[in-house]
């Protein structure tokens, strides 16, 4: 099996076949609005906001693993990667299930060294320019209050998530 972690969009549409699916725990890592998207929630003349991962020894964040089944990898990989392709690297990580099993899974994140990265802002500043954003996959403020409802749904609670969409409101 080929495990993909998702913290972002693929939590809650994941657009591909999967034989397994799972709550996962990663940490280690914070899920932070710090990476311009300007082809999927925003366009190059007004980009809009996605998350990334940051290192943060102190953190879990909470996403869903999906397990491939190798005869369908290939192509399902070539897509992520054409969908992340917006200053998202791809990275091997040690998911936890819910079961306690450890599996090592892919992870696509957006690093300090790619040129989509904003890094840290105040909460109102990243949900100001959210507000306004729009792209191919359509309102960046859907992006976020449907990642909010997806946690919320499995059980996680992610104060960064919580607080933007607070902000946004009911903004669909």
């Amino acid at each position: 099996m080929i495990w993909i972690f998702g913290y972002g969009s693929l939590v809650w549409r994941p657009d591909f076949e999967y034989a397994e699916r799972h709550r996962a725990d990663l940490g280690g890592w914070s899920r932070r609005f710090w990476q311009a998207s300007t082809d999927h929630r925003g366009v190059p003349e007004r980009p809009g906001i996605v998350v990334t991962l940051v290192p943060d020894p102190e953190a879990v964040t909470v996403g869903v693993v999906y397990g491939l089944r190798p005869e369908v990898a290939t192509p399902i990989m070539g897509a992520l990667d054409y969908r992340e392709r917006g200053g998202y690297s791809r990275e091997s990580v040690d998911v936890t299930l819910a079961d306690g099993r450890v599996v090592e899974a892919l992870v696509y994140r957006g690093t300090a060294e790619n040129p989509n990265y904003l890094g840290p802002a105040p909460l109102a500043d990243i949900a100001a320019r959210i507000r306004g954003a729009v792209g191919p996959s359509g309102p960046n403020p859907e992006y976020v209050l449907k990642l909010h409802q997806a946690l919320l749904e499995m059980g996680a609670h992610d104060p960064h998530v919580a607080g933007i969409a607070a902000l946004l409101g009911d903004e669909l």
